[in-house]
Order: structure tokens, then C-alpha cells, then sequence
């Protein structure tokens, strides 16, 4: 089984594949880095130059219907559990930053522990919020997937914090810079992916399916959790 494997999701923006491996280099970071990009995306061809160009064999690519972000990650997440100690999640805006360690290995050394999850220091939302995270892939296996797969792109990290309490075993690393670059932040601009993603339709449908799992699936969820953590 390999190590740590960082999930990206990714749609339209093709030149974010290149921010982030530099970032990766700047910041000593080892774990493997999955680039997981949709069939239909109209910046496809951007998607597979970087592909034919970058030989790097800690980049992973995977090609696949669009399933929005919260599907794509939960596609490949699924996919990897199997293979990997720990999966980690973000988005293709945000931007790991050196630090005294390399932001991987102290998610490494966090979760080293047993099951658990542990996140970083965004800029935006910081502890409040699990914007990027990290987490045992024991828990991915146990649940079917990395997050909850009735929601479409908002309120995952909502979920990974609940999860956590409820399980006692998450940690938020101050120190450890993985930046979003967010338009909340006035750090990008607002392009068509954060307007659709952003939209009042789209923040109405997640919230409300948010609430529905944490009355409903989320008890059996943190039940199973428990168990995992109590036999580990």
C-alpha cells in the first residue's frame, strides 16, 4: 500500500495543474498528486498537454464523466482507498505554502495514530472550516465514500468536521498553509465554475441536503466510524 495520495478535482482550469506542482516542488511535499478531470470539460485538450508533457511519476491523472465535485471525488477516492494509507482533498485553487515541515508529512505524522482526519490552515476559513483535508483511507472504505454522495459540490467540509467531533479524532494545523484561493478571499476571479458552483439554486439544494444527512445518515455513518476506531 503507498503512502498519501492528494485528490484534485478539476474543471476549466487547466493552468491550475501547473500552479499546484510548483507549489508541490516549493514545498518539498512527496505524496502522490491525482488530477481527477472530467470527458466533456471544454478545456480537455489544456488537461491532456499537461498530461503528455509531465513526467513525474507522483502525477496521476483520471479521466471521467462529469459527476461534479463532490462525485469525482468520491469516484476516485473509492477507487484509490485500496491502495493508499491516507487520501487528501482540495481544490484546484487552493495552493500548499512551505513551512518548517512539509505540509504532507505533518498530515502524515497526525494520522500516523489510527483513523482520523486532519486539515490545515486555508487563510480564509482556517479552523473553522476543513476547506482542504486528509484522512485515513480506512474511513473511505468503511463508508463507501470520502464524503457524502447526496451532495453535489458545498457543505463537504461541513461533513468532515461533524465526523470528526463525533468521532473525536480530528486535528486542525494551524501552521500548515494549504492557501485557497478563493474569490471570498479576493484571490481569484469569479469564473463561471465558482458562479455555478455559488449559485442560489446550487447553495439551496446542498444546504438542504446537508441537514437531511445530518438528521439521517450521518448517526449510522459516525456509527460505523466508532467501531472503526474502536478495533484500530
Amino acid at each position: 500500500m503507498d503512502d498519501l495520495l492528494m485528490i484534485v478535482p478539476t474543471r476549466g482550469r487547466p493552468d491550475s495543474v501547473l500552479a499546484i506542482m510548483d507549489c508541490w516542488r516549493q514545498t518539498g511535499a512527496t505524496a502522490d498528486l491525482l488530477f481527477a478531470v472530467d470527458d466533456d470539460d471544454p478545456m480537455l485538450a489544456g488537461y491532456r498537454e499537461h498530461m503528455q508533457n509531465i513526467n513525474d511519476p507522483h502525477i496521476r491523472w483520471r479521466i471521467g464523466p462529469r459527476l461534479r465535485m463532490c462525485g469525482t471525488l468520491n469516484a476516485a477516492a473509492v477507487e484509490m482507498a485500496p491502495h493508499y494509507r491516507f487520501l487528501a482533498f482540495m481544490g484546484d485553487d487552493h495552493r500548499p505554502r512551505p513551512g518548517v515541515m512539509p505540509w504532507d508529512e505533518r498530515f502524515r505524522i497526525c494520522l500516523s495514530g489510527g483513523p482520523g482526519i486532519v486539515y490545515g490552515n486555508d487563510l480564509l476559513m482556517s479552523e473553522r472550516m476543513p476547506t482542504a483535508v486528509a484522512m485515513t483511507s480506512d474511513i473511505v472504505r468503511t463508508l463507501g465514500y470520502m464524503a457524502p454522495d447526496c451532495l453535489v459540490h458545498l457543505c463537504l467540509d461541513l461533513v468532515w468536521l461533524e465526523w470528526g467531533k463525533a468521532i473525536g479524532r480530528i486535528t486542525y494545523l494551524g501552521d500548515v498553509i494549504l492557501e485557497h484561493m478563493h474569490p471570498a478571499a479576493a484571490k481569484a476571479a469569479f469564473d463561471g465554475g465558482y458562479q455555478e458552483c455559488n449559485s442560489t439554486e446550487q447553495v439551496a439544494a446542498d444546504s438542504a441536503a446537508y441537514f437531511a444527512y445530518m438528521e439521517g445518515e450521518f448517526h449510522s455513518d459516525v456509527d460505523k466510524l466508532r467501531k472503526l476506531v474502536e478495533a484500530s
